[in-house]
């Protein structure tokens, strides 16, 4: 083989190589997208599920408005959050004011014996381990992502094609404990 051909297959490997390269960063950037979807379809989940709890707890306990609003006004931020750490943040304290609302419904031994409010409790309790495995999935391809723009080849060229460094789905302080709504 010439020294000519033997040029064209480096090149045309070299080529290959970083297009494939490229694909996967391409390929786990979508996954993070996929993954944080997956999260936001949890949050409004939980964020539907929040009115039905309100209207059952107001139902026993009309004193306690200052914990309603509490509670609606994290939810609509969480609703109005865009980026993952706003998401996160926001997310953090409707679980702070969630604990204030079960906290209320503790005082109620009627309210806790309600089949709907226990119906509620489930669902919520079921959404918050769908949050958390979501987290979690998100925070995996995030790594790999993450991990891929820092490794070679792919860190030559990441930064000229717009890959950058992705955050993570993290949980603050008080907010790393879960939401306890046993009764």
């Amino acid at each position: 083989m010439s020294f000519v051909q033997i040029l064209i297959i480096i090149t045309v490997l070299t080529v290959a190589y970083f297009w494939l390269t490229y694909n996967s960063l391409v390929t786990l950037k979508e996954r993070i997208k996929e993954a944080l979807s997956t999260i936001d379809v949890q949050l409004k989940r939980r964020f539907d599920l929040i009115p039905n709890l309100i209207e059952t707890v107001k139902g026993y306990a009309k004193h306690e408005k200052s914990v309603f609003e509490e509670v609606t006004k994290a939810r609509s931020q969480l609703l109005s959050a865009k980026t993952p750490k706003e998401k996160a943040d926001a997310n953090n304290a409707l679980g702070e004011t969630l604990k204030s609302l079960f906290a209320v419904a503790e005082g109620y031994p009627e309210l806790k014996a309600s089949q709907n409010f226990l119906s509620l409790q489930g669902e919520l309790t079921d959404t918050e381990n769908k949050i958390a495995y979501s987290r979690q999935f998100y925070n995996s391809n995030v790594l790999d992502y993450n991990t891929k723009i820092k490794s070679f080849p792919a860190l030559l060229f990441s930064g000229y094609f717009g890959f950058k460094e992705e955050e993570f789905f993290q949980a603050e302080g008080e907010e790393k404990t879960p939401i306890k709504v046993q009764f």
